[in-house]
């Protein structure tokens, strides 16, 4: 048997059942990968007692005969979603030490299905960035060049995965914070429909966008994984879609035979690295190869996606954190004279300058006389570019281009230009705010050898087309078993 961490999740669940391997080694495994890597900066949180308590219960049920499909799986938890085990903080000083009484509903169904949470993992604070730098707390590095970041939000997910410090990890995408750090990485990470997958217990950043999802080595393992995740909380998240659970396995291996794939030119200007270009191109190509069909496509208010999620995420984010203010939970200021005192310091002491930042432009777009010229209009923009895509759609099945413009850069390379950043969302974030679901898989490697992630777009619950055409292709290729040297 390979060692446990070449396993993906498909395999070691299947060694599981077979009880070739137990869920407590699998544990102690992965606990001894992430201690040893530790300069990663991957997690933020472990309890190597708590995770072992885990594992032995995992034992026990397979013991008693339970098959459930990942029943022993070692998985770790972005650090936006709440723990009852285990501190969770956002990456923000703000909540450091915090204990909630309660397990986000994407954490309590992982655990149900038997999944051994091995810690909480690295993430921008409040899940605000696209580079991992804004952690409060260290920047998590790229395992494929420690000089470069990893992505964002979702980051230290990415590079458990990447790295085989987890076999999984679960992330969360507002404008593109799975498969940003997905592609950067060289994993594959999905992000279901809106509403697919319960938002309860994860830390707010921008109610009507922000989606749970899973990233792992592959499509079959983000579809076992996301079989899951998903599925109806009415009572505890009111955006949660009255929509069964699915098993998106089933989905996998259906031919793509006549697949209609939608190229937006609006992708392929000039702002597209050619390296990038050249990886997305070539897996354009072997789709052609599998029996799918190129129609070009167009999403005209592509660039509008940009200037539309930054006053949108932010206005949320503004109203969301001003439950961050001293007096329930959280950071506390020492020294302050009167309540209003106490509140300003505070948030002073507690948030990071990112995170201050987009209060400051929400506050500001949701102030009286600037809401209907701001807020207004980008939400009725929102709407066009949703309207896009139902165009696309009439002439294709899925949609397909880049992640990102460019590799994964420099660490402190976009230090002093936060719009930088932003920039680097172009492709992801037309999909996030029309709620689409999306995939980055792996698909090539670009400039100093560094990965790159092919997107994938669906249509309104799409998932289980996205993961098959994902399966199929990882079939064919191999970029998605590669691991970084030294890992």
């Amino acid at each position: 048997m390979a060692a446990l961490h070449e396993l993906t999740v498909a395999q070691l669940a299947t060694e599981l059942r077979g009880g070739k391997v137990s869920a407590t080694e699998a544990a102690r495994h992965f606990l001894a990968r992430g201690a040893k890597h530790g300069a990663l900066g991957a997690y933020l949180a472990v309890d190597e007692e708590v995770t072992l308590a885990q594992a032995q219960a995992a034992d026990q049920r397979l013991a008693a005969g339970d098959t459930a499909p990942l029943l022993g799986v070692p998985i770790a938890h972005k650090d936006i979603f709440v723990t009852k085990d285990f501190a969770s903080t956002a990456g923000s000083k703000m909540l450091e030490g915090y204990r909630s009484p309660f397990d986000a509903t994407v954490v309590s169904r992982l655990a149900a299905a038997g999944c051994v949470s091995l810690g909480k993992l690295n993430c921008d604070e409040f899940a605000m960035g696209s580079s991992n730098e804004n952690s409060a707390y260290l920047p998590a590095r790229n395992p494929w060049d420690l000089s470069r970041i990893p992505g964002g939000s979702s980051g230290g997910s990415a590079v458990a995965v990447a790295a085989r410090l987890a076999p999984a990890a679960t992330g969360t995408d507002t404008g593109g914070s799975i498969r940003q750090p997905a592609s950067f990485c060289g994993i594959t990470g999905i992000k279901p429909t809106y509403g697919r997958a319960s938002r309860y217990g994860m830390i707010a950043f921008a109610s009507s966008l922000d989606q749970a999802g899973p990233m792992a080595r592959s499509a079959e393992d983000c579809a076992l994984l996301l079989s899951a995740i998903c599925g109806p909380d009415p009572d505890r998240d009111s955006t949660s879609l009255d929509l069964p659970a699915e098993d998106f396995t089933k989905a996998l291996e259906g031919s793509i035979a006549g697949l209609r794939i939608g190229v937006p030119k609006e992708f392929f200007g000039e702002g597209l690295a050619a390296d990038v270009r050249a990886a997305i191109d070539g897996a354009l190509k072997e789709y052609e190869k599998l029996g799918a069909t190129l129609v070009e496509v167009s999403l005209p208010r592509t660039e509008l996606a940009i200037p539309v999620y930054y006053i949108i995420a932010p206005a949320e984010a503004s109203s969301n954190l001003s439950r961050f203010d001293g007096v329930k939970f959280g950071h506390r200021a020492k020294d302050y004279s009167d309540l209003l005192d106490m509140y300003k310091k505070t948030r002073a002491e507690g948030f990071g300058d990112e995170v201050k930042r987009r209060i400051m432009i929400g506050t500001y777009v949701l102030s009286h006389g600037y809401y209907d010229a701001y807020y207004l209009q980008a939400q009725k923009i929102r709407r066009m570019i949703a309207d896009d895509f139902q165009q696309a759609f009439q002439q294709c099945d899925l949609i397909a281009g880049p992640v990102a413009p460019t590799v994964a850069w420099k660490l402190g390379e976009h230090g002093s230009d936060p719009l930088a950043d932003y920039l680097a969302d172009i492709f992801t974030l037309p999909g996030s705010l029309a709620g689409l679901p999306g995939m980055s898989v792996p698909c090539g490697f670009g400039a100093g050898g560094m990965p790159v992630g092919l997107q994938l777009l669906g249509n309104y619950f799409a998932e289980g087309k996205l993961l098959n055409a994902a399966h199929r292709f990882q079939q064919a290729t191999d970029f998605h078993l590669r691991a970084p040297e030294g890992y």
